[in-house]
């Protein structure tokens, strides 16, 4: 007959595997059967945006986490404004998003080769996967099998997503209810090694008086780029997050900030927070270890809370419900 603790323990197994069913759906090469050539038409599709218009490889790696982080991967930042319900776009926390309409054009070479077989919530994880490469970022091997949100989150979106000028608490707690640990945070804050930040927010650092946690030269930089302390958001007034390789994912952004030249508020908190710091100076001396965190930390938020097959569906048009 079985003791009190082994039946303790047999409940506590099952309940860990039901917990863990949440994620059954999602699986390596999901689409083998019904759609073969799902990961190298996207990649295709990836690589050849790429060539032509650089920057949808930072969009694809924006776009899975302000997709991801909210609630659950599950596309639901594409959907757009209609019947009566208001996109995530529209969401001040998702400001500078850009590139949505090249989400469909890689959707519709996707709906030519296998009709309604791929969701638009697979082609957010597999684009900012291949994207990732691209900017001589590692491989991350993901799973697929998501389904698509048939609702927006937009009164949501600010409770989940962290703002740069938030404090570093607040930020690793944002991760860490997904599962991401401090030296996971440190890690994904590292894509911010790439792309460009708006001047709307960058501006408080500099006026009216000059940020002291900021480099003098830096700053200077910073007022060159953005010479008004209120900018246009609708005007092309930005500052690149990383002045030496703007287009690489690498442990650059590290050093930077350890150079007091972090753009935003958060990266330069990533240097004064006793939790963070000593992940910064490892990641800026080893650009190998900076992308294995990052990888692992991908992976997790590219898995967050999968939508099943009841929940969801996939959409025909990345942008609106079935």
């Amino acid at each position: 007959m079985a003791t009190l603790a082994q039946s303790s323990i047999l409940l506590l197994l099952l309940l860990t595997i039901q917990l863990y069913s949440g994620k059954s759906d999602l699986q390596i090469n999901y689409y083998l059967e019904s759609c073969p050539r799902a990961e190298e038409i996207i990649k295709e599709q990836v690589t050849d945006l790429y060539n032509i218009h650089g920057n949808t490889a930072v969009s694809w790696i924006r776009n899975l986490f302000h997709d991801c982080i909210v609630k659950s991967c599950d596309a639901s930042l594409l959907l757009d404004t209609a019947e009566g319900m208001e996109s995530e776009k529209t969401s001040s926390r998702n400001f500078g998003m850009r590139n949505f309409k090249y989400i469909n054009t890689i959707k519709e070479a996707l709906e030519k080769e296998c009709p309604m077989k791929v969701s638009c919530a697979d082609i957010v994880a597999l684009s900012a996967r291949d994207g990732v490469v691209l900017l001589g970022g590692p491989h991350v091997e993901m799973k697929t099998g998501r389904k698509d949100s048939k609702e927006s989150y937009v009164a949501q979106v600010e409770g989940f997503i962290p703002n740069h000028n938030d404090t570093i608490p607040s930020v690793l707690s944002a991760f860490q209810s997904i599962g991401i640990d401090t030296e996971g945070t440190v890690a994904l804050l590292g894509a911010h090694s790439i792309g460009r930040v708006h001047c709307i927010n960058i501006v408080h650092r500099i006026y009216p008086t000059v940020d002291p946690t900021l480099d003098p030269t830096y700053a200077e930089y910073l007022k060159g780029r953005c010479p008004s302390p209120e900018p246009n958001p609708k005007a092309i007034e930005y500052a690149r997050n990383d002045r030496i390789t703007p287009m690489l994912l690498d442990n650059m952004y590290y050093k930077n900030i350890l150079s007091h030249k972090g753009l935003l508020l958060v990266d330069q908190q990533l240097v004064s927070d006793p939790d963070t710091y000593p992940f910064v100076e490892k990641m800026a001396a080893d650009n190998a270890y900076f992308h294995e965190q990052f990888s692992k930390a991908l992976l997790i938020l590219s898995e967050n809370n999968p939508l099943t097959e009841e929940q969801g569906e996939i959409r025909r048009d990345c942008r609106y419900m079935n």
